[in-house]
């Protein structure tokens, strides 16, 4: 039988798997950043046990990009940090995606227990995410779309989900 912590890292898998996929090409400027920013936030949010999500799109890696005179280009994962929280039962998972070696990896940060046990992973135990020129605005709903101020530091798993 699956376990609540094993079935509550499924579900942040799925949703990684839509938003990146989802939203990977959507046309972004430095102009409509914030936007894209709240429109994937809410709509991963709309799925079952997704608590919050918050979306950074680097302005300037947005601007960097941008290599035509048409003024935007393709969102992808050098683009943009993700964070979100998913509760199943009484387990709350945290993960992230951000790049490591070119790549876009989504991360298992930390699994919480009902109990208040937390589980986390000992590698890069002082690792924080770093600010990469992403915009101060970030988004970060909850899962009835109010803002979310719950800011921790994690520790980063090596497992992707």
């Amino acid at each position: 039988m699956v376990t609540d912590p094993q079935q509550a890292c499924f579900e942040a898998g799925i949703k990684f798997g839509s938003l990146y996929h989802q939203f990977a090409g959507t046309p972004v400027s430095p102009d409509s950043t914030r936007s894209l920013e709240t429109a994937i936030a809410d709509s991963i949010e709309n799925q079952p046990h997704c608590a919050a999500v918050t979306v950074d799109i680097d302005d300037e890696a947005v601007a960097a990009d941008i290599a035509h005179e048409n003024g935007y280009t393709e969102l992808s994962g050098h683009l943009m940090e993700v964070e979100m929280r998913i509760e199943y039962e009484a387990v709350t998972v945290r993960t992230r995606m951000e790049m490591e070696d070119g790549y876009p990896l989504m991360k298992l940060v930390a699994v919480e227990a009902g109990g208040g046990e937390t589980e986390t992973a000992d590698h890069d135990a002082n690792e924080e995410t770093a600010d990469h020129g992403a915009s101060e605005n970030t988004v970060d709903h909850d899962a009835n779309g109010a803002d979310d101020a719950d800011d921790t530091d994690s520790v980063v798993a090596d497992t992707e989900p």
